[in-house]
């Protein structure tokens, strides 16, 4: 395997290359690579690739990231049946 496709993001599969290239084709921020490619978008919320996608983004010459609007993350989601919500017993 090369390099260019270590995967990033193991939630959503994202390679090296697909990050680099999307950051150099839309000029974009991590932010933005993050919701062109779901890199970061996973059940871990980002929390194993966050910091790679802003470094692979700042590399290629994008924005560095601003911390002014921090960007919080988020618990893992696990789907929930209306009955349980509603207090009925499995």
């Amino acid at each position: 395997m090369s390099c260019d496709q270590t995967v990033i993001c193991r939630c959503e599969e994202v390679t090296m290359s697909e990050i680099q290239e999307t950051a150099n084709r839309y000029k974009c921020s991590s932010r933005e690579v993050k919701l062109r490619t779901r890199a970061g978008m996973g059940p871990c919320g980002g929390r194993t690739c966050r910091s790679m996608i802003d470094r692979l983004v700042e590399q290629v010459g994008g924005p560095s990231v601003s911390h002014e609007v921090p960007l919080s993350y988020r618990p893992p989601v696990r789907p929930i049946s209306f009955g349980v919500l509603g207090g009925e017993a499995k």
